[in-house]
This record gives C-alpha cells, sequence and structure tokens, in this order.
C-alpha cells in the first residue's frame, strides 16, 4: 500500500503536519485535530498500491488513476487525458513494456488541473517510450494548481514493464498519453481507470513504428503542445 519512494516524496509535508499535531495536542485540541486530520489525508495521498498488469501483450494500460476527460486525435496519433482528484493515487505507471527514448522537463505555470490551458502551459514531464516491435507511446505528467512537483523515476535507455512505476504528481493534477491512431481506443470519455491495470487501447495487428520515427523532436513538441492547447 505504501513505498519507501512515494513516502519520502512527501517527507517534508507529511514531518510538518506531525509536528502540528503534536504541538496542538500540547496547546490547543481543536488545532491538533485539524493537523491530525490533514496528516493522515497526505499520508493516505502518497499511497502506492500494487497494480497487476493483463498478461496480453497487445494492450496498452492506463499511466494513471482517475478519469478520463478527453480522448482526441492529434495528427498521427489519439491522445488520452486523465484527471487525477486529490483522493487518486498519483504514481504513474508505464502504459507499455519497451524502452524509455527520452524524458525532458518543462518549466511552467500552475493553472487548475482542470484549466483549458493547462496541459500546454503548466508544469509537465514528457515520457516518451517505445516497444521491442517499434511503437512509440508518450506520457505527460501535468502539474496542477495544487501539484507543484512532477517526479520522473526513469532516465533514457532504461526498460520497463508494462504497469511499472515510473513517475508521481504531487497532489491534484492531469496525465495525458499519446498512441499511435492506429491503435484501438476502448474506454470512454467520463469512464475511470486504475493505473498499471485498466486496459486503454489495444495495438493494431501491424506495427507503425514509421509514423513518428521519421518526426524530428521538435515537431513531435510541436503536435503535443497543439493536443494541449486543444484539451
Amino acid at each position: 500500500m505504501f513505498t519507501s519512494r512515494t513516502l519520502l516524496e512527501g517527507k517534508w509535508p507529511i514531518a510538518g503536519l506531525a509536528v502540528l499535531s503534536v504541538a496542538g495536542g500540547l496547546w490547543c485540541w481543536l488545532a491538533a485535530t485539524i493537523s491530525l486530520a490533514l496528516l493522515a489525508f497526505t499520508i493516505a495521498f502518497f499511497r502506492d498500491p500494487e497494480a497487476v498488469a493483463p498478461a496480453d501483450d497487445w494492450v496498452i494500460v492506463a499511466p494513471a488513476t482517475g478519469k478520463i476527460v478527453e480522448i482526441t486525435p492529434v495528427s498521427e496519433t489519439t491522445m488520452v487525458a486523465i484527471f487525477l482528484s486529490v483522493f487518486d493515487v498519483h504514481v504513474q505507471r508505464a502504459p507499455i513494456a519497451g524502452t524509455i527514448k527520452r524524458v525532458q522537463y518543462h518549466a511552467g505555470k500552475f493553472l487548475d488541473a482542470r484549466h483549458p490551458d493547462a496541459p500546454a502551459v503548466n508544469e509537465s514531464r514528457l515520457i516518451e517510450m517505445e516497444t521491442a516491435d517499434g511503437y512509440r507511446v508518450v506520457v505527460k505528467q501535468i502539474a496542477g494548481l495544487i501539484a507543484r512537483r512532477v517526479v520522473s523515476w526513469k532516465k533514457p535507455g532504461e526498460s520497463v514493464a508494462r504497469g511499472e512505476r515510473i513517475g508521481l504528481v504531487r497532489f491534484g493534477s492531469r496525465v495525458d498519453m499519446w498512441v499511435p491512431k492506429e491503435a484501438e481506443i476502448v474506454v470512454k470519455v467520463g469512464e475511470r481507470v486504475k493505473g498499471g491495470s485498466s486496459v486503454l487501447a489495444r495495438w493494431p495487428a501491424k506495427p507503425v513504428a514509421g509514423k513518428w520515427d521519421g518526426m524530428s523532436t521538435a515537431d513531435r513538441d510541436a503536435n503535443l503542445t497543439a493536443a494541449g492547447k486543444r484539451a
């Protein structure tokens, strides 16, 4: 349910609330009660339950736990957006098994994750990965109004298993994912999904690696930015 890595990400707010709880217990029971409630919520926020990925090699799983808020065609890809409330698990997981090709941080604003401009202008981190068959998927961690830190636990060149932990966004946020347009999307807007286990899409019968391989990094980023502006 909890891992040392996620709890370490929340060590400062947890420690601060623990101190306030103790201090409140000495001088003011109301302050102590409020601090304890916030402490319990904060510890629960950094929970990291296990996820069991499907055995089917032809599926793409959800990179995050939350609600599907958008499914949009973008150039040669389809973008699926997931909104994470403060009550959702905020650990991100690899939607596919493969190799990390690129991890790129973008400094930005901290608009509410539900704001139309948030995907394009907020602080974020792109994680691009590729399967052994040449399929490419991009996951974008997007900070929100309360989420002030986007964390990645993977580096380019590292291998990942489908459903493996790849990062975390602290407090309410959004995670977008781009898959080749040939992939069959099997979820709908409004559905809730569980990171690392819920199936979002299925690969087509034939690899389409050439779709993004001939595209420069700048062109890929332009496509992703355009998708964010539509969100």
